[in-house]
């Protein structure tokens, strides 16, 4: 029974579909399958009962989901510990942005108690770089926001927030319960920079090209709102400067927190992140 299969099952019982599963390892479903197959004749019994409607544990797949995360758990363990020996225990994390998120806050605490002797850089992003310095190799993993270009990446979804319009306290559309990207289509918004990810761009922009202020960080976001009467969208929970609310904007989609990090990267302290953040990011 290897640890690669184990990794498998625990992949497919987490998603209980054969083809998320297969995406989210970045392989071909038939192989996957295989695998699986290839598990239940080692066990001597059905993990999954399959239908064409769905994919449930079976009471044997559920208690070798608890026995395989053990596995797992301690095999990360002992990567670490050897990693730390030989002097290898750092991990770069960039943060884009905002590190007031309790989500951080979370992972940072669960972080440091299960690997107290890992050495953690931080680096933070301003909002021209969605990946945090990923595509350049400067961090190990990223806490970020999409859509980017994901080329070579993988990304995990951890969390949705809802957005909204950031204006000034006293514009005539401060007074509305929400809004929607018409009202705001004669308005001049913040941007971002020449030559940032289109799609990040995009997104934040409402999806059309738009005129005003070039920002580079979430207070000048706020500050060309304030000194200039721009628009533009912020998180719906975040708390606003002083002169500025935010206006629930009901036909766009939420903004996506996502974990990311390089394919093929075998730094063996980014499996064990990845899984501290997304527990603290659903907490």
């Amino acid at each position: 029974m290897e640890l690669r299969t184990l990794h498998y099952f625990v992949a497919v019982a987490e998603e209980l579909h054969f083809g998320r599963a297969a995406a989210r390892l970045h392989m071909s479903q038939p192989p996957l399958s295989r695998a699986i197959k290839q598990l239940e004749t080692e066990v001597g019994a059905t993990l999954f009962d399959r239908s064409s409607a769905r994919v449930t544990l079976t009471p044997v797949g559920a208690v070798l989901l608890d026995e395989a995360r053990s596995l797992l758990d301690h095999a990360d363990r002992v990567r670490v510990r050897v990693a730390a020996v030989a002097g290898a225990a750092t991990i770069t994390v960039g943060i884009l942005g905002d590190s007031t998120d309790p989500g951080v806050r979370r992972l940072a605490g669960a972080y440091r108690r299960r690997h107290p002797d890992v050495d953690v850089r931080i680096r933070d992003a301003d909002l021209t770089d969605p990946t945090c310095g990923l595509h350049a190799q400067l961090v190990d993993v990223a806490l970020t926001r999409g859509p980017f270009d994901e080329t070579g990446l993988t990304v995990q979804e951890l969390r949705t927030d809802p957005v909204g319009a950031l204006l000034r306290a006293d514009d005539p559309l401060a007074r509305r319960t929400h809004l929607k990207l018409a009202d705001l289509a004669d308005r001049r918004w913040f941007r971002f920079p020449e030559g940032t990810d289109p799609g990040w761009q995009a997104y934040w922009n409402g999806g059309e090209p738009r005129e005003g202020p070039v920002v580079r960080a979430v207070q000048e976001c706020q500050q060309a709102v304030l000194w200039n009467g721009t628009v533009g969208m912020t998180l719906l929970d975040h708390e606003p400067a002083e002169g500025l609310t935010v206006v629930p904007l009901i036909d766009m989609p939420p903004s996506r927190v996502v974990v990311a990090w390089n394919e093929g990267d075998t730094n063996p302290l980014l499996r064990s992140f990845v899984q501290i953040a997304t527990a603290a990011y659903h907490d």
